[in-house]
């Protein structure tokens, strides 16, 4: 085999293995408009986009407003992961709890959970767009413990980590889930407006 059909297959092999993670579309950093968010600490993504978080086991929490960009940076970490090498899993909060709780009905939790605790990087999306509930918020815990310190995970959320009681329905259980994201956490406060309403009147929308 040449060089060139081994460089071809590992494009090939990364660009399946990037489609199998469960990405909502595929976006990297240079794609970003930086002009637009400036609230967006650059120095600090571009250094956790050298994966040394993933190495050391910490987790990244990307908070603000519904449009600020927080899945695009998510995103553009997981696939400059994937391309390391690295097992990645994205999926949606309101998803995987439903998917732990549909695990749990049918006996099979266990195993789920070892499911979403193996991957060496676990991106959970829109937290707080939707409430857990306490069931929910159980199962989420007993993921989260079983990363801890072990496996690095990305979560992004438009609620502060003051509003997660909340979400969870349950002060104590989510007292606990953000004790353990936290403590090894990049925290990254994004600030500004909806980059999907970016062509609209800082106004509002023109009236007919």
């Amino acid at each position: 085999m040449t060089r060139v059909e081994v460089a071809a297959r590992e494009v090939r092999i990364t660009n399946q293995r990037i489609r199998s993670s469960g990405f909502p579309y595929v976006k990297g950093l240079a794609d970003f408009d930086w002009d637009f968010q400036p609230s967006v600490p650059r120095a600090e993504i571009e250094e956790l986009a050298t994966l040394r978080f993933v190495e050391r086991a910490e987790n990244v929490l990307f908070v603000g407003s519904p449009g600020v960009g927080k899945t695009h940076l998510a995103v553009a970490l997981g696939i400059e992961a994937v391309r390391a090498g690295r097992e990645v899993r994205f999926v949606d909060c309101a998803r995987l709890v439903e998917d732990l709780e549909d695990a749990s009905s049918r006996g099979i939790l266990k195993k789920r959970l070892k499911y979403y605790a193996h991957s060496r990087l676990l991106i959970i999306d829109e937290l707080g767009y939707l409430d857990v509930g306490s069931a929910g918020a159980d199962l989420l815990f007993q993921l989260i413990s079983t990363r801890y310190e072990q496996r690095s995970t990305i979560i992004t959320t438009n609620v502060g980590i003051s509003g997660w009681g909340r979400v969870f329905g349950d002060d104590v259980a989510a007292s606990a889930i953000a004790d353990r994201v936290c403590h090894h956490c990049h925290l990254v406060k994004i600030t500004g407006r909806s980059y999907r309403l970016k062509d609209l009147p800082r106004d509002g929308p023109v009236k007919p």
